[in-house]
């Protein structure tokens, strides 16, 4: 790997990956297509869980040609996932942490919040950095490891689906040539070749609004905050967002004109700057360009041997920061449902859950995402009033602050309605801190970072713990008795045992579902239907 500088970013540049076996057809548990978010996300976590994975990329770096800060803010789950994958402490110390957000119409506050409030977990609720250096940091986490296959500069050209694998066509410098592999996964991204040579119909819709990106170093510091304009003079009366980034870089979106489609300039960025800082304000202008907000949806996430994860499967508008963190999420919610079929531990019908339950994540996300869209970028008549409206209420009572929608920002969605989730589960658990009986101290993540385990925690230390090879069984309290100690309560009443004898956790740190009484059959079928081996809806007790 070597480091090149483009557009004011020092990026990484890998070495084209040339095949050792002079382009002869080979056999691979698992090829994930595409080398952004969503599958340097999946080949960490499938190697972590043990499993072989090899990873197509057609280009040899990271980002958007390398330079541009695309997605920024990373959401609390998914920076639990980067702590169980082993990369959190060094996006930590390269981003910024943040909770604080403040929506403005001029220099009026008009809307608030401190998202650390109530926060459980070891990770903060956000955390800014370019996208490029967490797909950096996740490359190289994968690079020397011995179960994975990196391939740079390696395309997909052509797809064959077959029974019980599927082939690929791939090309690279020095010609082409066939690989073949138990189970596919497509995080080509929003132009994704795969799912394109199977003529998959997404739907797709662009937005008519038009914004502008402006990443910025200044010389004083400013307080490491989200700031958005939900009007100002300084851009003719329409939305500005201004975030922290790393490298004392702040990425600062401008409003378009939707009329206007004029390519934006260097000079454009000054000169909105100019008017929005004022004239004294010193600054450098790193990197620039434009964007529109786009949807798009897969009838399935799952055909037959080939899964889509991230923009390959679904695209939003970035409002909220839910494309990226969206991509993260769906890896890990496949990786260990895909790691355990693999090791044959559970049946193929366990991976029909992720397309049940991230597809309504999707499906979620696009809707909170037009919406907020619909605040900021009003196109009607009755649009623009209400947007007056809240604004109206929002100045003069407490209670209409939280109608101000610049963006509902984005967190774990639960799975209740997933037909593998029982008696109330589907909600995902904070990475609380721990302390064991014999002193020690750690995290509800450690719990899970050997690979597969699925964790029940009971407040009964009496009770008898059933065996079974994916099991841990711990019990939580506030007495001396108890494995995991729980001072306070908190724990306990976010993960529902105030009302339930015990509580399932999936390795994706997911409420599988609750028990009122803990045996071995009850304990076994609440497992197996959470493997889908069984069924959800007639296991255990009911709420």
């Amino acid at each position: 790997m070597i480091e090149s500088t483009r557009d004011g970013y020092r990026i990484p540049t890998f070495a084209t990956y040339t095949p050792l076996d002079g382009g002869a057809r080979t056999r691979h548990p698992v090829v994930v297509v595409g080398g952004g978010l969503s599958g340097l996300t999946l080949a960490c976590d499938l190697a972590a869980r043990g499993q072989h994975v090899v990873l197509l990329d057609e280009d040899d770096t990271v980002g958007v040609r390398g330079s541009a800060s695309r997605g920024i803010v990373y959401a609390q789950k998914s920076l639990e996932i980067f702590d169980r994958l082993g990369v959190f402490d060094r996006i930590a110390s390269k981003g910024v942490a943040w909770s604080i957000g403040r929506s403005l119409v001029e220099d009026e506050v008009v809307y608030s919040f401190d998202a650390a409030r109530g926060n459980l977990s070891c990770q903060p609720p956000f955390l800014n950095i370019q996208q490029f250096y967490v797909e950096w940091f996740l490359a190289e986490r994968l690079h020397g490891h011995p179960l994975t296959d990196i391939r740079w500069g390696n395309k997909l050209t052509g797809v064959r689906a077959n029974d019980d694998f599927v082939t690929l066509e791939v090309e690279w410098s020095g010609g082409r040539y066939e690989i073949e592999a138990d189970w596919v996964v497509d995080c080509g991204g929003l132009n994704s070749t795969l799912r394109n040579c199977l003529a998959l119909p997404t739907y797709p819709a662009k937005g008519t609004e038009r914004w502008l990106i402006c990443d910025v170093r200044f010389a004083d510091a400013l307080p490491d905050e989200r700031w958005t304009w939900i009007r100002t003079r300084a851009n003719d009366g329409r939305a500005v967002w201004r975030h922290p980034m790393a490298d004392g870089i702040w990425r600062i979106d401008f409003q378009l004109d939707a009329g206007d489609d004029t390519e934006p300039s260097e000079e454009t960025c000054h000169a909105l700057l100019r008017r929005l800082l004022g004239p004294d304000v010193a600054f450098d202008l790193v990197w620039y360009g434009p964007w529109a907000s786009r949807t798009h949806l897969l009838d399935d996430f799952r055909r037959d041997r080939i899964l889509f994860a991230g923009d390959s499967a679904h695209v939003f508008p970035p409002f909220g920061a839910r494309g990226g963190n969206s991509g993260i999420q769906d890896a890990d919610n496949l990786g260990w449902k895909l790691a355990l079929v693999l090791a044959g531990l559970a049946p193929e019908r366990l991976l029909d859950s992720y397309d049940a339950e991230r597809r309504a994540a999707a499906i979620h996300n696009t809707k909170i995402a037009s919406r907020s869209l619909r605040f900021v970028s009003p196109t009607t008549v009755q649009e623009r009033l209400i947007q007056e409206q809240v604004i109206a209420l929002a100045r003069r009572y407490p209670f209409a602050r939280a109608l101000v929608n610049t963006g509902r920002l984005s967190e774990a969605f639960a799975y209740p309605t997933s037909p593998f989730i029982a008696f109330g589960g589907g909600g995902s658990v904070p990475n609380a801190r721990i302390g064991y009986a014999d002193g020690r101290s750690g995290t509800l993540v450690d719990l899970v970072r050997d690979g597969s385990s699925f964790i029940l925690l009971t407040r009964n230390p009496a009770t008898p713990a059933p065996e079974h090879a994916m099991l841990k069984v711990l019990s939580i309290g506030q007495g001396d008795g108890a494995d995991i100690r729980d001072p306070a309560g908190e724990l306990s009443e976010r993960l529902g045992l105030s009302r339930h004898e015990a509580v399932l956790i999936r390795p994706d740190l997911h409420i599988a579902g609750h028990l009122d009484e803990v045996g071995e059959d009850s304990v076994h079928a609440l497992l197996a239907a959470a493997l889908g081996a069984g069924t959800a809806e007639n296991q255990g007790a009911g709420e």
